[in-house]
């Protein structure tokens, strides 16, 4: 019964989608291109054949094509012959891609979920596997997969209590979704047993680990730029605030300004999580008197600068290496935490706001290892920073714990490339 329904309202809702479409591409112009890759019709180059063998990547974003790039470059080594696709749901998902892997591999958008989209895709793409990265399931794709006998492995398959939940509302369906995937590469154990509690048999779930610990500092971070060069030579201690969300540059400020006031010579970098963001940010800090500039007018850099806003795609591994402390946004408003490793393997302590669903796991081994420290409200991540900022040494020591999780984790790639390995024969 759900599968009607799921399909009536997918087919009711198109024009709606296609709307949606059109209004987010007033402010992110990506969302009104390749509109017909999104309806199943994409056109591979001249050059790609589809009867010769192919993977096809799912990574919905910007997240998940850095977790899936180890694994990406690790299979084209392992199988140079074999064609590779990808597929994302964002225009930031397309851009990561074509900055990480240029040419070398395809990209185009994911279909929306009708069986008839799907098989159009499919009939273009042939793929022998698809790799669908962390938990992004969709009935038809699932099905129409495995009808054609396509491999299915979730790889760094995570899902957090909440989603959990959300899956058994449709308990059949989902059911029915995880023991059509061949194979299930999960972060955890608690990840494992929840995908079992909803149906994946337990000979499919292999524990491999979190991919998002091989993580790969881009050269980004040693090109000489000359908007990071001027930073630099400005010799300021920077605390980065990324990946922020809407609500959370209104905590930060009060922050920003206790901070400023005892310590004029630090320098704010806030990254908000959608670039598109980055007007209404400046404007934030702007009004309330605090010297702001976005990353795009680098040019205008002076010694008074209290706060750089980054409105950059793709840079976020330089903004790291710039700073001295990190706060991980999405955590002090309840969106859940960003990606708590990048800061780590760039051997920064890690502050994070109380909402850690999205890195859950994570957030507790780092802060069992000391290197990230849970800040409860506004006022406990002044005190936090104020103490990192006057007490170098616990600076350096957790930076270090963090940075030693990240070195001590490297062996979900190994696992998860046994199963691509055992899919393919």
């Amino acid at each position: 019964m759900f599968n009607y329904l799921y399909n009536f309202l997918l087919i009711l809702f198109l024009p709606l989608m296609l709307l949606r479409l059109y209004l987010r591409g007033a402010r992110v112009p990506g969302y009104r291109q390749r509109i017909g890759e999104r309806f199943g019709r994409f056109n591979p180059p001249a050059e790609f054949n589809k009867h010769e063998k192919s993977i096809w990547i799912h990574a919905v974003s910007v997240g998940e094509t850095v977790a899936a790039e180890p694994l990406v470059r690790l299979i084209s080594e392992t199988y140079p012959k074999t064609q590779l696709l990808i597929t994302s749901t964002t225009p930031a998902g397309s851009d990561r891609v074509k900055d990480l892997f240029g040419n070398s591999v395809l990209h185009s958008y994911l279909p929306y979920d009708l069986s008839v989209l799907v098989n159009c895709f499919l009939n273009r793409v042939n793929p022998c596997l698809l790799i669908v990265m962390e938990t992004e399931l969709w009935p038809n794709l699932i099905y129409q997969c495995r009808k054609r006998g396509v491999k299915i492995l979730l790889a760094n398959a995570r899902l957090s209590e909440r989603s959990a939940v959300r899956y058994s509302r449709i308990p059949a369906t989902t059911k029915t979704m995880l023991q059509s995937i061949n194979a299930i590469a999960a972060q955890s154990e608690a990840d494992g047993k929840r995908l079992e509690t909803l149906g994946a048999n337990a000979q499919q779930v292999t524990i491999t680990g979190n991919l998002k610990f091989n993580v790969r500092q881009s050269l980004i971070s040693s090109i000489e730029d000359p908007f990071f060069n001027a930073i630099k030579k400005l010799g300021r201690t920077i605390i980065i605030a990324a990946s922020t969300r809407e609500g959370e540059e209104k905590i930060l400020l009060n922050t920003i300004i206790e901070i400023l006031s005892d310590n004029p010579n630090v320098l704010f970098l806030v990254v908000p999580r959608h670039p598109e963001r980055s007007n209404q940010v400046c404007e934030i800090f702007g009004k309330a008197g605090l010297v702001t500039l976005r990353r795009t007018q680098w040019p205008s850099i002076t010694e008074e600068l209290q706060v750089i806003v980054g409105d950059s795609m793709g840079e976020m591994d330089a903004y790291y290496s710039m700073a001295s402390i990190a706060f991980v946004g999405g955590s002090l408003v309840d969106t859940g935490c960003q990606n708590v490793l990048e800061p780590a393997a760039h051997s920064l302590p890690v502050l994070v706001g109380p909402s850690q669903f999205n890195f859950e796991q994570i957030c507790n081994q780092l802060e069992k290892e000391g290197g990230l420290q849970t800040v409860a409200t506004q006022k406990e991540l002044s005190r936090a920073l104020v103490e990192l900022l006057t007490n170098t040494g616990k600076r350096q020591r957790m930076g270090a714990a963090a940075r030693s999780v990240i070195d001590s984790n490297q062996q979900a790639l190994r696992g998860v490339m046994e199963l691509v390995n055992r899919l393919l024969k």
